[in-house]
């Protein structure tokens, strides 16, 4: 391999060195001995840094829809549909690991919790985005309404997974009156693998989204 590609390749190479050392040094490190939480604090390394992921991606679908909304550019159009359907691909790892630590914290796979029912509702409406594109077959009206919409979907997600979590008594820390996990003691060791794995998990997002969008410009200019 060239050093151009090399160049080209390194924040994937970045990407699979983080997550590798997130997945081992996150079962391996020390953590704090907490009631309840117990060792079922690692899941921290890999939930919360998934959600953060999608996050982002999702900002940045954010941000192309009112790019092609602005410019009428399709590449933005583009980016904006396969970073949703990317960041849906994080959030499903992120519901997954979850309700796992659910289990083990609060006893049940899924609980009656305002952040936990606020995040499916939250997919649904992105879920909804996807089958809203998919019924357009005209391309300039369909990226102009899933550009309007995405900025719906953008802002509802906030507020269910933000906002209403912290109207009413919840189980997630940093919500319902919970201090967050600053306050339970986020030490020194978690934070050298908390911090690199949002990047890793981000950087793999990103890396999807890219593929995607290749995938698609191939398939367009084989087309024509």
């Amino acid at each position: 391999m060239n050093a151009k590609v090399m160049g080209l390749a390194w924040w994937k190479w970045l990407s699979v060195i983080l997550i590798t050392y997130d997945l081992i040094a996150g079962l391996l490190i020390d953590v704090p001995k907490l009631p309840i939480l117990n060792e079922s604090i690692r899941n921290l390394f890999y939930h919360v840094t998934q959600w953060f992921g999608m996050m982002i991606l999702l900002t940045v679908s954010l941000v192309h829809s009112i790019l092609h909304l602005v410019r009428g550019d399709m590449r933005s159009d583009r980016i904006a549909a396969e970073g949703t359907k990317v960041a849906l691909f994080m959030g499903v790892l992120g519901v997954l690991t979850g309700s796992l630590w659910a289990r083990f914290t609060w006893g049940d796979w899924w609980t009656n919790d305002p952040k936990l029912n606020g995040v499916a509702m939250g997919m649904l409406v992105y879920l909804a985005y996807v089958v809203l594109r998919g019924s357009m077959e005209e391309e300039q009206k369909r990226g102009r309404v899933a550009a309007v919409y995405n900025i719906f979907a953008y802002v509802m997600f906030m507020v269910f997974i933000m906002v209403l979590p912290r109207l009413t008594d919840s189980l997630h820390p940093g919500n319902g009156g919970n201090p967050g996990f600053g306050g339970y003691d986020l030490n020194y060791n978690m934070k050298l693998v908390f911090y690199p794995a949002i990047i890793g998990w981000t950087l793999l997002g990103v890396w999807l989204l890219n593929v995607r969008v290749r995938l698609l410009n191939l398939i367009e200019e084989n087309g024509k």
